[in-house]
């Protein structure tokens, strides 16, 4: 599962998995075992803004640090996207 980075974001990895590279650009949030159980899934728009579509166990604060790390950091995150996916941003 390729991890967007290899530290932790408010305690959680952000990653994706092969299986969902046929979908557009999003992130998952794991804080162990890098699976969609209990993880959220954020879908990243072409300005950095997110849609969570599942919450996971995450807390509402849990989820706007995500949030704003994605923000800042979309289109470097996209760059790893795209080694794996031809697909773009959310609603692109």
């Amino acid at each position: 599962m390729p991890k967007y980075y290899e530290f932790k974001v408010a305690g959680y990895y952000l990653y994706f998995t092969s299986f969902c590279t046929v979908e557009c650009m999003h992130v998952h949030a794991s804080d162990r075992k890098l699976t969609e159980a209990g993880s959220a899934k954020f879908f990243v728009k072409n300005n950095g803004d997110t849609i969570l579509q599942k919450r996971g166990i995450l807390t509402d604060k849990e989820i706007g640090k995500i949030q704003a790390f994605i923000k800042d950091n979309y289109k470097d995150m996209y760059k790893k996207w795209s080694e794996y996916s031809t697909n773009g941003y959310y609603e692109q």
